[in-house]
């Protein structure tokens, strides 16, 4: 089996080793990963300016690749360039902080993940929820279990799914819930400063918004210190809208 393992933390970011050393065991891992921190970039990539590769020792005996550029690129790289045959599998994570919720859109993580699944690889999107004390290696051992699982299903089309772990420390999660990504993001702010200068400048504040009461999704599930998996997709159509806006006769 060969696997492919990126993200958007940078390629020496705790959590990509850890995936990486869960991972080790079941095939041939293949690492190529931004040299810098991308977060928040979401499925940017990399059209007006050369990107350059750096071969590099990750420790453990392991060389990957470090890329100047984002995360789609180095899934692009991998798969069109830098490995010989194509990844059974792109593993992207293990990313510091959950990505849930409309935050999806914006999360590198998961662009990563969603470029392997254009060029019709599974792929799954891994993050850790954020605290002072985070336990990678802990939830890297969770997501190579549904990995290992996920692995031997049937697909059809190839899989993409966002997978999300509690904060660790406040014991074991509850379970794994299969939901659907909210619609919720983050009670956004910025907070104005000055630099030692006297000039201003803004820094963006904010906290992930509670889920409405009923409804079960990532939010919610991950409030209720569960690991969720949320299959994605890729077709940003509003399909239940398509037959309104045929009404609307539109032309010129």
């Amino acid at each position: 089996m060969r696997i492919l393992v990126t993200n958007d933390d940078g390629i020496m970011a705790p959590g990509l080793v850890a995936l990486r050393r869960a991972l080790a065991d079941l095939g041939d891992v293949t690492v190529v990963a931004p040299t810098t921190a991308q977060s928040a970039v979401g499925h940017g990539i990399t059209v007006t300016d050369p990107i350059r590769v750096h071969r590099m020792d990750l420790g453990d005996g392991v060389m990957g690749y470090g890329v100047e550029g984002r995360p789609a690129d180095c899934v692009k790289l991998a798969l069109l360039e830098l490995m010989p045959d194509r990844p059974d599998l792109v593993a992207s994570g293990l990313n510091l902080g959950a990505n849930l919720g409309i935050n999806v859109l914006y999360s590198g993580t998961v662009a990563a993940a969603v470029e392997g699944a254009f060029y019709g690889v599974p792929a799954v999107a891994a993050s850790i929820e954020d605290s002072d004390s985070v336990d990678y290696a802990g939830a890297a051992r969770i997501v190579r279990r549904l990995i290992d699982q996920l692995m031997v299903k049937p697909h059809g089309r190839p899989m993409l799914l966002n997978i999300n772990v509690p904060d660790l420390s406040q014991g074991p999660p509850r379970g794994v819930k299969v939901v659907p990504q909210s619609m919720k993001g983050f009670r956004e702010a910025w907070e104005r400063r000055s630099d030692p200068r006297g000039r201003t400048y803004y820094w963006m504040i904010g906290d992930q918004e509670i889920e409405d009461a009923g409804l079960e999704t990532d939010v919610s599930a991950m409030a209720e210190r569960y690991v969720t998996v949320t299959p994605l997709g890729f077709d940003l159509t509003d399909h239940g809208r398509m037959d309104d806006v045929r009404q609307w006769n539109l032309g010129l």
